[in-house]
């Protein structure tokens, strides 16, 4: 069973930028109520890209610097990257189904 890792601003670049895969981030924090509802449906699209995207997740309570560098300014963000890059932003809780469709095309 797949499911998000936890990552930190200190190997951010390590587990997203350097991926030879698609990797999606999750920023949440704990007082979040809309992060704690996503959190299972990306546990659930983790599953389903199992081996083709990685799903990580970046408390932002406790990592400030790789947020701050993305702008990230509402939670939860949900941020896809691709070759080091941003190729697709959510924010917001959205629809499994949205990001879904969006996963298939970075996939």
């Amino acid at each position: 069973m797949s499911h998000a890792i936890d990552v930190t601003d200190a190997d951010f670049a390590a587990k997203v930028l350097a991926s030879p895969r698609p990797v999606v981030v999750d920023f949440w924090a704990d007082w979040c109520a809309p992060c704690k509802k996503l959190s299972p449906i990306l546990d659930e699209l983790a599953e389903t890209f199992d081996g083709q995207i990685d799903f990580v997740k970046i408390d932002t309570n406790e990592n400030m610097g790789v947020p701050a560098q993305y702008g990230v300014l509402r939670l939860p963000t949900i941020l896809v990257f691709s070759g080091g890059e941003v190729v697709k932003q959510f924010m917001g809780a959205v629809p499994k189904l949205q990001l879904r469709k969006a996963l298939d095309e970075v996939a």
